[in-house]
């Protein structure tokens, strides 16, 4: 895998032209016409799919309207009453509710079923689709029935990838939905393009999920294409079969990237027939000339299985390197882990070798990345006439959809797979996000699916419960479940396969799944049950802000899962205030408290009362301020437009993984008034603090001015957001004093700075 830093031309779909000094001459050589970056820029596949959707008319600064939305069942609830309490009256453009986070039931009596029906009941009044529990996950539904060649999508999922298709996918925080659903526009600079430029074929056994893991394992870590659109280039494309090129895109999430595009050919055109849509086709080629701000050579051929161990996509080695140097990268995990979790328990993964050998308690095939229809017939055939034996190992496969379970039971994979002693169950995500096959404590699970982060496979560390996931191909999952749970690579086993052909039938969506056809009716009642709650008021932001660091994270990276844990706490997500209280529960168990206590001074000022006298500890924080700024006229506290308190955090690299809202939610509803972070590990999770009415601060790398439970003062912050100002006063108060320090803030649009002054989406959008 080589990487082009610099950026290079791509000639013809085939020639690649570094950048440099003599790079403009080399191309005109080659083609025989003199063209400059700035034109060979607006020749990528990227470029022209985002003019098409772009409304502004000024390519630099892009507001997009998106064709169609599709959320789950843990998001839609709370995009939809946030869009009912802004004014929405009808679904504008398609949008899909599915039901595949939830599907289970098994918590909570029956608040998540309430959910399914709030969706059922919204999908028919607003003009939406439903589809039904165990259907469908998510995305796999969205490349059967809604991606088109050269459409956009917007989900409000992380993995809202369908590049494979032809189609511009982005994953984002609900409140971006809600912009759709307002008919709104999707506002961002024009992102980067990466061109990823394939050659080669895998070898034997090599499946989607080590190219995958290998692209993520060179570029998560360097940021390479943090942001930016990955677009998947050159020869080595078509010698992909569609599932195989669906396999690889879905995991560019994992990268940080903004979204991904792939050219199209006959196998694109091929899928869109078999699934009854070919007038969704259409050819997609880069130009003859496209320059790529950096770009990725990779030659598949040279890839081999892959395994990312815990606790995170990027902790790559090939199976081949971890079986040879086992001990010690197990120890390098395991002190990872000492890190991570404060040493409040302890990870073993050494003493999972037995006899030099690694076992594995548990294995997985599930979800958008694993679930798909080769995945789990190239796993049935390596384990055909096989046993995974009757020791601890378990093995669980998941069909991305019921049209794919369908044809895997006519074709006999199934039962294939099921003598072995594996079990397949229907299409659910719950395996990716903790809330499915939970392993024991201690358990080592290898999972094809989209994430390994701490929690997702059900951890409490707080409770002493940790176990752990590690990400590998379905193939050499099933190579483990042959070997009775040693790990093995696929290439190590001389598996027969068979590459049935696929049939889609649709009879199953036809008879279950509802379908307005974009026709509302204003007649229908929404269903609420007793857990789905409105959002609490918020307030605007204030002329002044004092904040206390109720929260202080050195870990590299902090997760959207360590901020607002999945799993059993998904049964809140229509709660705000029942969910807020599981915030930070697994990486800090004080912060609600911390949170909850300066807050009491926000709610007296917000119901015309004393500040001081709702939380008496900031008596001497309002008399040192008063010291410093004698000129200034806080009304004692008690004017909820002159002054505001709440908390903050600082977190190093906050925002990794999902696109839940809830994180930045979560903190809101509890008083959260800003994050302070080095930087933001994505787009969305700034986008989600923001539409929050959350303050992104960053501050420089290097001691911090300030510690836990320390707290702040920003002077005329609401004046500082207004104009747009991108480094902040603001103090330490301490001991009787204040010490100064700056915070940054990226440049905000127009409306960003709007939603902040308001308080929220929801304020903006009531005017």
């Amino acid at each position: 895998m080589k990487l082009y830093e610099n950026g290079a031309y791509l000639v013809k779909g085939k020639e690649i032209v570094p950048e440099s000094p003599e790079a403009a001459a080399a191309v005109k050589s080659m083609t025989g016409e003199e063209i400059t970056v700035a034109e060979a820029k607006k020749n990528t596949i990227a470029y022209g799919i985002l003019k098409e959707h772009n409304t502004s008319g000024n390519m630099e600064k892009l507001q997009i309207k998106f064709d169609k939305l599709t959320s789950h069942d843990i998001t839609f609830v709370g995009i939809i009453q946030t869009a009912r309490a802004s004014g929405l009256e009808k679904f504008p453009i398609p949008y899909v509710l599915t039901n595949c986070h939830n599907s289970l039931c098994a918590v909570g009596g029956t608040i998540n079923e309430d959910d399914h029906m709030f969706g059922l009941t919204c999908a028919k009044r607003y003009g939406g689709i439903y589809v039904p529990p165990h259907q469908a996950v998510i995305h796999q539904f969205a490349r059967e029935m809604l991606a088109g060649a050269g459409k956009m999508i917007l989900g409000s999922d992380s993995h809202t990838r369908y590049g494979a298709l032809g189609t511009m996918a982005v994953g984002e925080g609900g409140p971006e939905l809600v912009k759709q659903l307002l008919n709104k526009t999707y506002d961002i600079d024009m992102p980067k393009v990466v061109g990823i430029y394939l050659t080669g074929a895998p070898m034997k056994g090599v499946g989607p999920q080590d190219i995958a893991l290998a692209i993520i394992g060179e570029v998560f870590g360097n940021g390479f294409v943090k942001n930016k659109v990955m677009e998947f280039v050159g020869p080595g494309v078509s010698n992909l079969s569609v599932d195989f090129r669906i396999g690889v895109d879905v995991m560019t999430t994992e990268t940080t990237c903004l979204s991904s595009i792939w050219r199209t050919d006959d196998k694109v055109k091929e899928f869109y027939d078999i699934h009854g849509r070919v007038e969704e086709y259409e050819e997609l080629n880069p130009q003859d000339v496209a320059y790529y701000d950096s770009f990725i050579e990779i030659d598949l051929s040279q890839i081999k299985p892959m395994i990312a161990m815990p606790f995170h996509p990027s902790n790559t080695y090939t199976i081949e390197e971890l079986n040879e140097n086992l001990m010690d990268i197990l120890d390098d995990c395991e002190k990872r882990a000492e890190v991570s979790f404060d040493g409040k328990v302890k990870l073993d993964l050494k003493s999972k070798v037995r006899n030099g050998k690694l076992y594995v308690d548990q294995g997985i095939i599930a979800g958008c990345a694993g679930g798909g229809f080769e995945n789990i017939c190239d796993a049935a055939d390596i384990l055909k006439g096989r046993s995974i034996g009757a020791d601890e190992f378990t093995l669980s496969v998941y069909p991305a959809s019921t049209p794919i379970y369908m044809e895997l039971i006519k074709n006999g994979a199934v039962a294939n797979l099921m003598a072995t002693g594996a079990i397949v169950k229907t299409a659910f995500c719950g395996p990716c996000f903790g809330a499915g096959d939970t392993p024991a404590n201690n358990a080592f699970s290898i999972r094809h699916s989209t994430r390994n982060f701490p929690n997702r496979e059900g951890s409490k560390v707080q409770n002493g419960q940790i176990s752990s996931v590690a990400l590998m191909d379905a193939r050499s999952i099933a190579a483990t479940a042959a070997n009775k749970g040693y790990l093995t690579a696929a290439t190590e086993i001389d598996a027969n396969y068979s590459k049935p052909k696929y049939f889609f039938d649709k009879t199953i969506y036809e008879n279950r799944v509802f379908d307005s056809k974009g026709v509302a009716d204003p007649s229908v009642e929404i269903q609420f049950g007793p857990n789905i709650k409105d959002w609490p008021a918020m307030s605007a932001l204030p002329k002044n802000l004092v904040l206390k660091v109720v929260s202080e994270i050195h870990d590299p990276v902090t997760t959207t899962d360590e901020l607002i844990p999945s799993g059993e706490t998904s049964s809140f997500r229509s709660n705000p205030l029942g969910l807020a209280e599981f915030a930070l529960s697994r990486k800090d168990p004080e912060y609600v408290g911390r949170a909850k206590a300066i807050q009491k001074a926000q709610k007296a000022i917000e119901a015309g009362e004393c500040a001081k006298a709702a939380f008496e500890e900031i008596e001497p924080v309002m008399s040192a301020i008063k010291k410093a700024f004698p000129e200034k006229d806080f009304h004692d506290g008690n004017v909820v437009e002159n002054i505001g308190f709440g908390s903050t955090i600082f977190a190093v690299k906050p925002g990794d993984g999902s696109a839940r809202e809830q994180a930045a939610s979560c903190q809101k509803v509890l008083g959260g008034w800003a994050n302070i972070a080095n930087e933001y590990a994505t787009k969305r999770y700034r986008s989600n603090l923001i539409n929050w009415g959350m303050l992104p601060f960053l501050i420089e790398e290097g001691e911090l001015p300030f510690k836990n439970l320390d707290y702040l003062f920003i002077p005329d912050i609401r004046d500082a957001v207004a104009e747009g100002k991108t480094e902040i006063e603001a103090y330490v108060v301490k001991d009787d004093a204040l010490t100064p320090f700056t915070l940054k803030m990226g440049a905000l649009t127009e409306d960003e700075k709007d939603i902040i002054l308001k308080g929220c989406l929801i304020n903006y959008y009531r005017g």
